[in-house]
């Protein structure tokens, strides 16, 4: 997934610098300065979003191993007290919550190109940079209970 959306982010970047200089030639100038900056912003933008989901994508394996350990410390301890159960079920759930949380996130992740609008773009980026966020927070958040 992450390949493709590189791929598709690389195909759209030389689209738009195509569209960019054949805008150059039509009007017989260049491209203004702040074209550039907007462009750079929002592709820095895409590269702080990524790099928390790739912080936090490794951590994938964690939550599932540490929903398997507490998995069996419930089956392996028959006569476990009900509210220490009832708190390891918890977590669990709690662990499966914010792995659905990425896996979702993951799935509705659909960067707009600056071609359909650079404003539009960067307004998508930083709703999904906030979205990202919170999954790292229910990532980091889940696990620090599951080690307790």
């Amino acid at each position: 997934m992450k390949k493709y959306i590189y791929t598709l982010l690389l195909a759209l970047s030389i689209l738009a610098a195509c569209q960019q200089k054949s805008h150059e030639k039509d009007h017989g100038h260049d491209a203004h300065a702040e074209d550039g900056i907007q462009e750079t912003e929002n592709q820095a933008l895409y590269n702080e979003v990524m790099k928390i989901h790739d912080e936090v994508m490794p951590k994938m394996e964690d939550i599932h191993r540490k929903k398997e350990a507490l998995k069996n410390r419930i089956a392996e301890n028959a006569s476990m007290p009900e509210d220490q159960k009832q708190k390891i079920e918890a977590t669990i759930a709690k662990l499966d919550s914010a792995g659905e949380g990425m896996m979702v996130w993951m799935r509705q992740f659909n960067p707009i190109p600056d071609s359909a609008g650079e404003e539009k773009a960067r307004e998508y980026l930083e709703t999904e940079m906030e979205k990202v966020k919170k999954v790292r927070e229910d990532i980091l958040q889940a696990l620090k209970q599951a080690e307790n």
